[in-house]
């Protein structure tokens, strides 16, 4: 896509701090970090997001960012969050399918989502659409 600012990084109209590159794959610094070190592991074909990647893509990139997180351990990280937004109400900005390896280094003011309980039979009906879902 001529526009997506992913794509252009790719083809070297945008600079990045770019720490990983393959056939498939690029991994470059977020340029908004959480911490430092944030790094973004993306396809280099343009996808909006992973329900439009071919597993084996997918699988690329997620080895990908494990490479990135194993690198980390090594550098001093303490710990790595690593996710994935899909959608813009999942909070996904960048419209090509991108996934975050996030360092974290002990107490960061990055905090994670807190849970909610299930209501009644909820859980169990959730658990039923998404197994319904999966068959077809």
């Amino acid at each position: 896509m001529s526009s997506c600012i992913f794509c252009k990084i790719i083809r070297g109209e945008l600079p990045c701090t770019k720490v990983y590159e393959d056939e498939s794959v690029a991994a470059f610094l977020d340029i908004k970090p959480v911490n430092p070190g944030h790094t973004l592991v993306i396809p280099k074909k343009h996808f909006e997001n992973i329900h439009d990647m071919p597993d084996a893509l997918v699988a690329k990139v997620a080895v990908a960012a494990k490479k990135i997180a194993d690198a980390m351990r090594n550098i001093g990280v303490k710990g790595v969050n690593i996710g994935m937004n899909n959608g813009a109400h999942a909070g996904q900005i960048v419209f090509h399918a991108h996934m975050h390896v996030m360092p974290r280094y002990g107490k960061d003011s990055f905090s994670l989502w807190v849970g909610k309980e299930y209501y009644g039979k909820e859980r169990e009906l959730v658990a039923e659409k998404i197994k319904a879902a999966l068959k077809s």
